[in-house]
């Protein structure tokens, strides 16, 4: 029945209820006009999207898709908030990553909207230690947080930021940020580990002098880089917040202290939802850990979103602040404590200050424009986004049971199950990837092969020999390359020839599509004028496939004693003799690019 709102107006009052079972029978009219027999449950299953780690979403989501109770913002599980005012008093922390000594940079990020600082400290990495004071000369230290990034220099980098706070007067009291220390996170980027025991002095100091600075940070960024699925990413942070809680209890801080000395790294990416689910699913989680060590109201996990290295893209970067802007909006609706957009050139070097600019105010939009902030989890009461939340947690709990099970977060590095899992999940991503299942706009889809390269200065080299840090355009990258030391060597791109057959409206569709996979590997079409004029050695042919059974045939023919080498045809695959190779939706694009790349000679 309907139910009537308090003023008795309800425009759907006049209307029956609408069933599940009339929506399905609806859904299965319109797949079987795409050629799929399906009914009921079947119809509505034909429109899920499965994602990683067993996970699938689901077309429509009802009060029937039930999930536990979020609770309350500020009260265990802390799923809608760690703090009950949320980040409605004045938005996120705009937290900026420097990893260069650069004070007028610094400032710059500081006088327009910055709120606090995040320093890659280590000498061959970023800051050095000595370069510290330099680096922060002219900033109210009592007004900006600092948080340090020094992997194994870290307990000198803490040493000099709380020397610094002396040395300028900060009360013990009013000094803020994170000393950043993180040895299973220097050991999953190195492979080399670090003695904890003075970082859990340092933690000490923290909790007895310093209420606002934090010794630890559980950065899960290295499992994300490496592949990882959003589960693998919370069950790595889980397992390492539990190896750090034993760590400092065992030094002698309760495990209130221990709560209050951590905090938690998460990517935020352009899946919008997932993202939001990530964040929510990791407050819960945590949550649960400190309830079972006997603290449950110091479970309220403090959380840094960073928009995701991963999806950052080296061609046509300037799509990098679409992904950002939906990464940044994700996180805060997510209820991240801190957000720091990675600038578009990222990926190119030490980003420019039109770049730091722009990913600053890409928070300064979304909290001070779009009010983003003003609502505390407005995601949460969705029945989508709660039951993704509850499957997500689910799923990272299991792994994490797993990484216990396997002896704990550094024994699960060392004995290289945890890397053996995530090059597992990163190596199903690649071939979705590889087939353009996962489109990555400017590189695998659109391309645009007379851009013109963005060039920065060459960023520090960032800490190895661990996990390695993958690219969701790795592949077509290094096709992109080949294509451009082609271009180098004889001042021509390598070239294919897409001959359309029949009226436009037989062939665009397909041109465009052969077009844009061609483009994707560095290969430049040509649509205008014949074979022979093209200058190229292959061709593709483009139109319907009912063109396709008249003339295929004769045209390859056709286009072979014209000197075509190879003959492609965009479809799928069928009985042409003559047709070499078929591209079509799905097909693996890599494969298919790098070999023609390799029969043109391009090395």
């Amino acid at each position: 029945m309907t139910v009537l709102p308090d003023d008795r107006l309800s425009l759907a009052a006049e209307f029956p209820d609408a069933t599940r079972e009339q929506w399905q029978h609806l859904v299965a009219g319109v797949l079987r006009k795409s050629g799929k027999e399906v009914a009921g449950t079947e119809a509505e299953h034909a429109l899920s999207t499965t994602l990683e780690d067993g996970l699938s979403i689901q077309p429509l989501y009802t009060v029937r898709d039930s999930a536990p109770d979020p609770g309350l913002p500020g009260f265990p599980p802390f799923v809608r908030g760690a703090r009950a005012e949320g980040n409605t008093a004045g938005g996120w922390d705009v937290r900026q990553r420097h990893a260069v000594a650069d004070s007028s940079a610094v400032l710059a990020d500081l006088e327009n909207g910055t709120t606090s600082l995040w320093l890659v400290v280590g000498e061959s990495a970023g800051i050095t230690v000595a370069e510290l004071g330099s680096a922060l000369e002219g900033v109210f230290l009592d007004l900006a947080p600092v948080v340090l990034d020094a992997g194994a220099e870290t307990g000198q980098a803490a040493r000099r930021l709380l020397r610094l706070y002396e040395e300028r007067g900060v009360a013990a009291d009013a000094a803020r940020g994170n000393l950043g220390a993180d040895p299973l996170g220097h050991e999953a980027r190195t492979g080399d580990s670090y003695d904890i025991a003075p970082l859990t002095e340092l933690a000490r100091e923290c909790a007895d002098r310093r209420p606002g600075v934090r010794a630890f940070t559980v950065d899960a960024l290295p499992y994300h880089e490496a592949g990882g699925s959003a589960a693998q990413e919370l069950g790595s942070s889980l397992a390492t917040g539990v190896a750090y809680l034993r760590a400092l209890t065992d030094a002698g801080l309760s495990v209130e202290q221990a709560c209050a000395q951590l905090e938690f790294r998460y990517a935020a990416t352009a899946d919008q939802f997932l993202t939001i689910a990530k964040l929510r699913a990791a407050r819960r989680l945590w949550a649960r850990v400190a309830e079972v060590c006997g603290a449950s109201r110091a479970g309220a996990q403090v959380q840094h979103a960073v928009t995701s290295p991963v999806m950052m893209t080296r061609r046509d970067p300037w799509v990098n602040m679409l992904r950002a802007t939906v990464a940044t909006l994700a996180a805060g609706v997510g209820g991240a404590d801190a957000v720091t957009v990675l600038p578009f050139d990222e990926a190119l070097g030490v980003p420019d200050a039109f770049a730091r600019r722009i990913a600053r105010n890409t928070s300064t939009i979304l909290i001070e424009e779009s009010h983003l902030s003003r609502v505390i989890d407005p995601a949460g009461g969705s029945h989508y986004v709660e039951r993704l939340t509850d499957e997500l947690a689910r799923a990272a709990w299991e792994f994490f049971q797993e990484i216990e099970r396997a002896g704990g977060q550094a024994a699960a590095l060392r004995s290289g199950m945890l890397g053996e899992r995530l090059a597992r999940t990163w190596s199903a991503r690649s071939a979705k990837l590889a087939k353009r299942k996962e489109p990555v706009t400017g590189v695998s889809e659109f391309p645009h092969l007379a851009e013109k390269p963005v060039v920065r200065a060459p960023a520090p080299v960032p800490p190895s020999g661990g996990l390695p840090r993958v690219r969701r355009d790795e592949a077509f990258e290094a096709l992109r390359a080949r294509s451009d030391a082609h271009l180098a060597k004889t001042g021509a791109r390598p070239r294919i020839h897409l001959a359309a057959l029949g009226p436009a409206a037989a062939h665009t569709a397909r041109l465009t599509f052969a077009a844009n996979l061609f483009q994707a590997g560095g290969i430049e079409p040509v649509t205008e004028g014949t074979f022979e004029e093209s200058g190229a050695r292959q061709a593709c042919l483009c139109s319907s496939d009912a063109l396709y059974e008249e003339q295929a045939e004769a045209v390859a023919a056709e286009l072979r004693a014209a000197g075509a080498e190879q003959v492609f045809l965009a479809g799928r695959p069928g009985p042409y003799e003559g047709v070499d190779t078929y591209v079509f939706a799905g097909c693996d694009a890599v494969s298919v690019l790098s070999a023609t790349l390799d029969r043109m000679g391009v090395s």
